[in-house]
């Protein structure tokens, strides 16, 4: 099918080319502007790397980034947000393991949020700073619901076990609590479909408590957007939060993986609203209009690892971002170590070992006004 592709997309598949297959897109095709990104090693004071974090979502809270760890990281990671300066890539600090609010212990779903939760994602409510989202994914580690329990929440529209909305609270002691909990619901006509690990990856939250929910693929193995309107009561209730879909341009295609890992808002300068989606598996940020009157634009990126006193400057195999987010006009990236393909990048002997130990890097990348034409 190659032969009936242009040159221009033919070089931009070749350019985003990565460990997965690529497919022919129905629409759009990428852009013919290739963006490029020197990423940094993500260090502790000490000079170290962070082992095997799976960082999961990027935020901005008091000027620095902040991720946190999903289920497959080390267990140290787990149940904490990492504080990461921009500037230097330096891992500042980490928080205790978050404690468990009487609402969450009293839940039908603490047994699980307090073992090895798959959490995935985080947006910080933009009412206020001290309040934190974040998002479950893959809950077949963990055991069955109760029989009252899994009565009620058995009717999920996608997963067995529902994919659930934490809402994180700083403590001003510096803590961090898990302070509510409340599942979410697929209706059934917009056909999610039942994939455990690929189900919410992405969130980021607009000025009106709109948050945007980005999943990986549904049944048609399409990504999709959804969201949900987050009030002051909005944790009041137990019940399901039954998500909406806006009427979004995103990218369709006619096979393979094309998930959406991680989600930030952006506000241009014109005044319009943006959504940047992280497309691990194209190497593409895709710059999508929130008001659903222009396609999204796929924007390919070259990930390059900077060069130190060991390694000249290289590009990586595979970078698998994960979570992304905007500092002014700088769009920072981190990824997540993707296990069975990440040795593929160790082109430089020196760097081994810390692929090896599944270390992630930060990569800035400026934002560009030809990605809003």
């Amino acid at each position: 099918m190659l032969k009936y592709l242009s040159a221009g997309v033919l070089t931009a598949m070749l350019v985003t080319a990565c460990s997965e297959p690529k497919d022919v897109v129905i629409s759009p095709e990428p852009t013919d502007l290739t963006e490029t990104t020197v990423g940094k090693w993500i260090l502790n004071e000490d000079g170290k790397v962070m082992f095997d974090p799976q960082t999961s979502g990027l935020v901005v809270l008091d000027g620095q980034l902040v991720t946190i760890a999903d289920a497959s990281a080390d267990v140290i990671q787990q149940l904490r947000l990492h504080t990461i300066s921009p500037e230097t890539a330096t891992l500042v600090a980490s928080s205790e393991r978050f404690s468990f609010s009487r609402d969450v212990r009293r839940s039908c779903f603490y047994s699980y949020l307090s073992e090895q939760p798959d959490l995935e994602a985080l947006a910080v409510d933009p009412r206020d700073s001290n309040i934190i989202y974040t998002v479950t994914e893959d809950a077949t580690r963990t055991g069955a619901l109760s029989p009252r329990c899994e009565t009620k929440y058995e009717d999920t529209g996608s997963t067995d076990y529902p994919t659930l909305l934490v809402k994180l609270t700083r403590q001003d002691n510096g803590t961090v609590e898990m302070s509510d909990v409340r599942p979410l619901q697929f209706p059934t006509e917009l056909e999610v479909g039942n994939f455990p690990n690929d189900g919410i990856e992405g969130l980021t939250m607009a000025e009106d408590g709109t948050l945007y929910l980005a999943l990986e693929k549904d049944k048609a193995g399409q990504p999709r957007i959804f969201t949900l309107s987050v009030d002051k009561d909005f944790f009041s209730s137990t019940d399901f939060a039954i998500v909406s879909e806006p009427n979004l341009q995103l990218p369709s295609f006619t096979s393979g993986n094309h998930p959406i890992n991680g989600l930030a808002l952006y506000t241009h300068s014109t005044g319009a609203s943006y959504l940047f989606g992280a497309a691990r598996n194209d190497n593409e940020l895709w710059v999508i209009d929130t008001t659903g009157s222009k396609p999204t634009k796929r924007i390919p990126i070259t990930f390059d690892v900077a060069s130190d006193q060991n390694c000249q400057q290289y590009t990586m195999d595979n970078s698998s971002m994960e979570g992304l987010v905007t500092i002014e006009n700088t769009l920072w990236i981190i990824n997540d170590p993707w296990e069975k393909n990440y040795l593929k990048n160790a082109t430089c002997e020196a760097h081994k070992k810390r692929y090896e130990d599944l270390a992630p890097l930060l990569f800035p990348l400026k934002i560009n006004d030809v990605w809003f034409e």
